[in-house]
């Protein structure tokens, strides 16, 4: 019995340290993609195929399925917001990879598995982080790091573009998820204060009034059955797109 308990005492920490060096592991800044699903592999190669075609884009929008949601067209006025983009940003060739459900650890599959390659924009706009909050519950001191790895990934592939980070969007979802983007969104506006790559801005408050998110600025609330207010409407991006606009002047004319 003795000698059982002995070799069980040797065995047992060498077992456990794969465990938890596994633990240190943060899931948000992982390359994890979502492959097994046939939708999201269909849409990852046509990115890719539009990538090739259109190389001399000079904006590449990356992110969820908030920036997805600028192809919208969906013939109620509220949810038209594909002319918004076109405005917008039709004028520079934009490429817009939104994925819907992505989180942080999705684009930076995507990154790592060429989603920007060939491409030389003058400016990547990146909005992540929402989905994080969703069903995986990230919080925002996982959130963070993984969308800073989103930013240092991209910086590597495209290191002549600027990048203009914009914060995570408020939502109407839970106590909690507001809790978390908003420290999210501090965090990242102290990490890139004097950062002369990546411009941060959090467009929080055009999309909200006297201090609180304005649902009637979404497209969710109006579906049928409603849902909590995530997705911008054509009104809510078009403010987005407003606010953000000398920035993007600056850097990708």
């Amino acid at each position: 019995m003795k000698r059982l308990l002995r070799a069980l005492f040797l065995i047992l920490p060498l077992a456990a340290a794969p465990l938890a060096a596994q633990a240190r592991i943060n899931l948000a800044e992982a390359p994890i993609g979502r492959t097994s699903l046939p939708w999201w592999r269909a849409r990852f190669a046509r990115t890719l195929e539009q990538a090739k075609a259109d190389p001399g884009a000079k904006i590449v929008w990356l992110g969820d399925s908030i920036t997805y949601y600028w192809q919208r067209h969906g013939g109620h006025g509220y949810d038209d917001i594909l002319p918004v983009w076109s405005h917008y940003y039709a004028p520079y060739a934009a490429l817009d990879f939104g994925f819907i459900g992505d989180t942080t650890s999705s684009l930076i599959w995507r990154l790592d598995h060429g989603q920007v390659a060939g491409l030389h924009p003058r400016l990547v706009i990146i909005l992540i982080g929402a989905n994080n909050f969703g069903r995986v519950h990230w919080d925002a001191t996982m959130t963070v790091p993984g969308i800073e790895s989103v930013v240092a990934s991209t910086r590597r592939r495209l290191p002549g573009s600027h990048i203009l980070l914009l914060g995570v969007l408020p939502s109407i979802r839970a106590p909690w998820v507001d809790a978390q983007t908003t420290a999210t969104n501090a965090a990242l506006a102290r990490h890139y204060a004097s950062n002369a790559d990546v411009t941060f801005i959090d467009v929080s408050h055009v999309l909200q009034k006297h201090g609180k998110t304005d649902a009637s600025l979404y497209v969710d609330p109006r579906l049928t059955p409603p849902e909590p207010a995530l997705h911008p409407n054509a009104t809510g991006m078009a403010r987005i797109a407003a606010f953000i606009q000398p920035t993007v002047e600056k850097y990708a004319r």
